[in-house]
């Protein structure tokens, strides 16, 4: 223990000997830093003194150009101006003595014009002047300019002393920071730096002696660290304050550099404009000279212009009075051939007049003959018959462009309808096209020549086609005071059965179906919700038939009505942004006549399918979302198939995909030539909803050039033994649905419906 005591004493005194060579350094250091810092001191007030001299110069560059250069340029051109106003002046004023010495006779003489190109010169003189006082003015903006950029200068300096003072004061406190460091480790007691050595004693004091020693050497050796990482920190940042010294004397060489720049560059644009402006006034007075001797010299010639100017004044003289003479007399002869012209004129128009009249005529006899060969042809070649109506614009259309009315109608021709979509006015033809203000007799007085054809045996199929809205519904069904297609079809039917009554025997029975979600359902059945399926007829016709749907027999125009309600209370019929009772699924009435011929036994079937089509949306503008959404989207999906069978039928191809919705194959019949086939195009005239409609009558037009082919009668010889066999089975009871696409449980069935479902059941 003791020799180990002894060796730590002996390693005590050589760390207190490297401890004071550290001093040693450190003060060393110190003083070098002192003296660095009092270099750098009287570096920045050598900076100083500098920026103070800068700046005097620039006072007086300033004074020296705002003062003499510029004040007296400015009073040179002040006086030139005044000088060349004066001139002007003088111009001026010799210029209207010139004009007091014209006289009248020669107010059309050539020296009116060319004192007019005085006047122009004298002007363009003028332009010139104010040019002049213009570059002025440019130029006192430009000293201004390069005033501004020297106290720009100026504050550059300032601002780079500035931070050269903080530098500084920042340097001085990091110096005493660290002269306040090394005092305090100064103060500190000396520390002992020792070497571990492993000594095994059995003292337990000695133990602990050796542990104190070696955290005390641990403890000193961490001091030392940071007295050297501190000494690395303050060299670095020593280095780098003599980088900022270097940077600040690069950047003041520099602003002196560029002062002494822009005071030569101002000299010299003060020099050359001062050449410029004396050799301006110079290149004015000598134009103003020669143009002042030009002046003078076309006096002259004026002068001589006028006394040779007195005999053309005396023919001139003679000439006129002889017009004057003509004159007088001229009153008369114009009265007299004015009404010869009119005489003649009126003539004319008469026998024009006359001419209109009778190609008017004989064009009206040609569009009606042509009509009427072309409804012969359309019905030979059993092409689909298109009607277009357009429906009066209404409130739910808005206000203002949105609204505005875009189809127009040819006067000349009924078939004829323009639509302005885009700026473009596009035409399209139809059969025969309905004006807003067309009525529904009207409208049906050109449709029942079909509808009575049922009678006689035909298939006849009406349907409504357009966007939502249009007026489809409306076309078809009415209202209770003013009806449509449907119940005066079958008014009609009832009228034309009493007129044959003497020899013949019918019976009318009336079914109503819809297509809702591509679901086939009964709207006079029992079960409204349940869905049907279409089948081909057992018996090896061809036709088809939806097994288990509702027939009711009518016979009077009171059943129709009971029918009629019936069927709306099941429909599904929904609000949206553009109608507020808007169809949602694909309304059909078929209408059945069985007849017979008392006298032949002639017996005919005839079927007229009514179909209320739902009309096509765009769903980002009808709002429409969950159930609405899907609705619309199997009616689009419908609505295209039906657009496909149309294609392929005016293409004449081998297979036309009637099953691809059930709303083609259910029209197979009447769309496959062995059917009578009307098509009603519902547009609406709002320019908001020009897309659509041009969609429509584009569609409207591809089907009307289908050829179906000629129509077949349905008429066979065949006994009729009973009038029960005419009838047919009593139809079975029917059930309303609540409006809606839910099914309703038959406590919610409403007491109205049922009533009318009695009344069916027994008038049936």
């Amino acid at each position: 223990v003791m020799a180990s005591m002894a060796h730590l004493q002996e390693e005590k005194l050589r760390l207190q000997e490297e401890l004071l060579g550290l001093q040693e350094k450190l003060a060393a250091r110190e003083n070098d830093e002192l003296s660095r810092s009092l270099q750098l001191q009287g570096q920045v007030e050598t900076l100083k003194a500098k920026l103070l001299e800068q700046a005097q110069e620039i006072g007086r560059l300033r004074s020296e150009l705002g003062g003499t250069d510029t004040e007296k340029h400015r009073d040179l051109l002040v006086a030139e101006n005044e000088r060349l106003r004066q001139e002007m002046k003088a111009c001026e004023g010799e210029l209207r003595e010139l004009r007091r010495q014209q006289q009248a006779p020669c107010q059309d003489c050539a020296h009116l014009q060319e004192n007019a190109r005085l006047q122009e010169r004298l002007s363009q003189l003028q332009r010139e002047a104010e040019e002049t006082r213009a570059k002025l003015a440019e130029l006192d903006l430009e000293v201004q300019q390069k005033t501004n950029r020297l106290a720009e200068v100026e504050l550059r300096l300032k601002d780079s002393l500035a931070e050269r003072a903080e530098e500084e004061e920042r340097l001085s406190r990091r110096l005493r920071d660290s002269q306040e460091t090394i005092a305090s480790l100064k103060s500190q007691p000396q520390q002992i730096k020792y070497i571990i050595k492993t000594v095994e004693v059995e003292s337990a004091k000695a133990k602990q002696a050796l542990c104190e020693s070696q955290s005390r050497n641990q403890y000193l050796q961490e001091q030392v660290g940071m007295q050297r990482q501190v000494l690395k920190e303050m060299e670095q940042q020593l280095q780098s304050s003599q980088k900022t010294a270097a940077q600040l004397r690069a950047q003041i060489m520099m602003y002196e550099a560029e002062l002494e720049r822009a005071h030569g560059q101002m000299l010299e644009e003060m020099q050359a404009m001062e050449e410029e402006k004396n050799r301006a006034i110079e290149e004015a007075f000598s134009r103003a000279q020669m143009e002042m001797k030009a002046v003078h010299e076309n006096l002259a010639g004026v002068r001589t212009n006028l006394l040779t100017l007195q005999p053309a004044l005396r023919t001139l003289t003679h000439d006129y009075n002889s017009l004057k003479r003509q004159v007088r007399d001229f009153p008369l002869l114009l009265q007299e051939t004015l009404r010869s012209a009119r005489a003649e004129i009126g003539q004319a128009i008469e026998d024009v007049h006359s001419t209109n009249r009778e190609l008017l005529r004989k064009y009206r006899r040609e569009l009606q003959l042509r009509k009427k060969c072309h409804n012969e042809l359309v019905r030979l070649k059993g092409n689909i018959r298109v009607f277009g109506r357009v429906r009066p614009i209404m409130k739910e259309d808005g206000e203002g462009p949105e609204a505005a009315n875009a189809v127009t109608f040819d006067a000349d021709d009924d078939a004829v309808l323009h639509l302005l979509h885009k700026g473009k006015q596009v035409s399209f033809e139809l059969d025969k096209v309905f004006p807003p203000q067309a009525s529904q007799e009207e409208v049906f007085q050109e449709v029942q020549a079909l509808v009575t054809s049922c009678i006689d045996g035909y298939n006849v199929c009406i349907f409504a086609y357009g966007q939502t809205g249009a007026g489809k519904t409306y076309t078809m069904e009415g209202t209770a005071a003013n009806p449509g297609i449907n119940q005066r079809a079958l008014q009609l039917l009832f009228s034309e059965v009493r007129s044959k009554e003497a020899d013949w025997d019918y019976a009318i029975s009336v079914s109503a179906a819809e297509i809702y979600n591509e679901a086939l359902r009964d709207l006079l059945g029992k079960e409204p919700q349940e869905k049907l399926e279409i089948k081909l007829c057992p018996d090896g016709s061809g036709q088809l038939y939806v097994p288990g749907l509702t027939e009711f027999r009518v016979q009077s125009v009171e059943d129709i009505n009971k029918v009629f309600e019936f069927g709306h209370i099941n429909r599904a019929t929904e609000c949206t942004n553009l109608n507020e009772h808007s169809s949602r699924s694909h309304a059909l009435l078929i209408v059945t006549v069985h007849g017979l011929d008392r006298s032949t036994g002639l017996r005919t079937t005839g079927k007229l399918n009514l179909v209320d089509l739902a009309g096509s949306e765009r769903v980002g503008r009808s709002g429409a979302e969950g159930s609405r959404l899907r609705e619309a989207q199997h009616i689009n999906k419908s609505l295209s198939a039906l657009g496909d069978v149309i294609y392929a039928l005016r293409s004449r191809q081998g297979h036309v995909p009637f099953r691809n919705s059930k709303l083609t194959y259910l029209l197979q019949d009447s769309l496959s030539g062995d059917s009578k086939t009307l098509m009603m195009v519902q547009v609406s005239p709002a320019e908001k909803n020009t897309s659509e409609t041009l969609c429509s009558l584009k569609f409207a037009e591809r089907v009307r050039s289908v050829e179906l082919g000629p129509v077949s009668r349905k008429a066979e010889l065949a006994s009729w033994p009973s009038q029960e066999q005419l009838e047919g089975d009593t139809p079975g009871t029917a059930a309303p649905s609540g409006r809606g696409h839910a099914s309703p449980s038959p406590g919610q069935l409403s007491s109205r419906a049922a009533s009318i479902r009695r009344k069916l059941q027994t008038s049936g």
